[in-house]
């Protein structure tokens, strides 16, 4: 074990270009899809925050929401594979087996991460804030806009945690994207390869590698929240 770890040191300290190349795409491909899952989820969440307690619609996506929390990735990945296939809706794009396959799966295993945490927060804002905005004249969408600039440093913690959860996962990427060496191969799907061949220094590496990138986002949401409390104190 004690060699096992050296070599891995020795790889990480070297930083060689086929683990360079790995971890640019991981952050290419999940930074693609939390850019999207943003685009999409943080307008849904205002939107259900707007609508009026007693909805029905409102019930229904929030439960759709807080039901695709728990999506496996590998069932997103046979999903994406199916519209994706020759003979799927999509099939004509020529998308599967390319990073932006894995693009879409991702997108689609962190938009109910954006979305359902994005409207727990602007939700919990609006009952301390929206009825002081309403009062100044904002109709309950443009108060629920307003709230998603004021409640900036949270959201930006929850887009980074849906980062996390999308650069981690490892299901669904190794089912769109086939882990083709050079072309889809990423930290988590190099990871399981190199563990299935032996080649334990460099699994450990590239995990290590997760680690570092995970720990970062981490300390950076840390940052964001005390920065936010000491803002919401002063």
């Amino acid at each position: 074990m004690l060699d096992t770890l050296a070599q891995a040191l020795r790889l990480l300290a070297e930083a060689d270009g086929p683990l360079l190349r790995v971890l640019a795409l991981s952050l290419l491909v999940s930074g693609s899809a939390c850019a999207l899952a943003t685009l999409l989820g943080l307008p849904l969440a205002a939107w259900l925050v707007a609508l009026p307690q007693a909805s029905r619609w409102r019930q229904a996506w929030v439960l759709l929401l807080n039901t695709g929390l728990a999506l496996p990735s590998v069932l997103v990945g046979l999903l994406v594979y199916l519209l994706l296939s020759r003979s799927g809706p999509l099939g004509h794009w020529g998308l599967l087996f390319t990073p932006w396959a894995m693009v879409l799966a991702q997108t689609v295993l962190i938009l109910p991460v954006v979305a359902a945490l994005a409207r727990a927060r602007l939700a919990e804002a609006m009952e301390e804030g929206g009825e002081q905005l309403r009062s100044l004249g904002a109709s309950g969408p443009q108060a629920a806009l307003l709230l998603v600039w004021h409640q900036r440093s949270a959201l930006l913690v929850v887009l980074l945690s849906a980062f996390g959860r999308a650069i981690s996962e490892v299901g669904a990427v190794m089912v769109v994207g086939g882990n083709i060496e050079g072309f889809t191969r990423v930290m988590t799907t190099s990871i399981a390869l190199e563990t299935s061949k032996g080649d334990l220094p460099r699994a450990i590496a590239l995990g290590v590698t997760l680690l570092v990138v995970v720990g970062l986002l981490n300390g950076l949401s840390a940052l964001l929240l005390k920065a936010q409390a000491r803002g919401a104190a002063a």
